[in-house]
């Protein structure tokens, strides 16, 4: 695949959930080894989005290229077998179960004694082990319980499954959302080591403070409808904060906060007498 041809594109996809317009033509191009970042205030349309990308939902008009074909995914496995991975915010793991049952959940290795067929534990483990290690997660054991993992092990782990199985996009639904710093950075390590093994990474988020640092190109989403898509040389972090929080509606609250706080100060002599 050449580096010209996006890994996957929106041209024009719109969502409508009846009277509701969930999405308004967005046109997004994500390239092989670019960490694209799809940002939003709360209801900027980025649940909806990633439903599309995943193949949860189907767009109401317009059209998705995967490597510059047209697909029309009708759920997540067809989008999965295509090699668009998603990790969701809920990461879809099991508490109790192991690591690396918790890396295959289903597609484990088996041993053959006829007629019967058995999941191959050893080669399982060392095959999780290792797929971690490619892409920089030191797992000392990968039979422990995945519940005992801190949140930001557990959306290493889910990184390194999608990678495992043959993802070439990699969509993660804020990722970093839930995390405290010291494991936001280990998860932002991993979105750049995806990056740099060529895959074209969706970063969906309302942190630009998590973002900016990773961030190839930016996608800015306000009330479902695309703000500009920008190149980090062209954008500095003030300006997407100011996109992002819809600029001149920011300003006329702060105007209102100021004068909220003016109207308390003048009472307060009032009030002492």
């Amino acid at each position: 695949m050449s580096a010209l041809v996006p890994a996957m594109e929106l041209s024009g996809v719109s969502v409508n959930f009846g009277s509701v317009k969930a999405l308004q033509d967005i046109d997004i191009k994500v390239y092989p080894g670019e960490v694209h970042c799809l940002l939003g205030d709360n209801g900027a349309g980025k649940s909806t989005l990633i439903k599309v990308l995943s193949g949860v939902h189907r767009p109401s008009r317009g059209q998705i290229l995967v490597d510059g074909r047209p697909v029309a995914f009708r759920n997540p496995r067809e989008a999965q077998a295509m090699g668009v991975a998603t990790v969701f915010q809920d990461l879809g793991m099991i508490p109790l179960m192991s690591i690396t049952r918790n890396f295959f959940l289903g597609r484990e290795p088996t041993r053959s004694s006829l007629p019967f067929s058995r999941m191959d534990k050893e080669r399982a483990n060392s095959v999780a082990k290792q797929a971690m290690a490619d892409i920089g997660i030191d797992v000392r054991d990968p039979t422990q319980a995945v519940g005992t993992l801190s949140g930001g092990e557990r959306q290493s782990v889910a990184i390194a499954r999608a990678v495992h199985f043959g993802a070439k996009v990699l969509i993660l639904d804020e990722p970093t959302s839930a995390l405290g710093v010291h494991q936001a950075a280990m998860v932002l390590k991993f979105i750049i080591e995806a990056r740099m093994r060529g895959l074209a990474v969706i970063f969906i988020s309302h942190n630009i403070h998590h973002a900016y640092p990773v961030g190839d190109t930016f996608t800015l989403l306000n009330r479902g409808r695309n703000r500009g898509t920008y190149a980090k040389s062209d954008i500095s972090r003030d300006e997407v904060v100011s996109i992002m929080s819809g600029g001149e509606d920011l300003k006329v609250v702060e105007a209102e906060i100021e004068a909220l706080l003016a109207s308390i100060a003048a009472q307060r002599p009032a009030a002492a007498l």
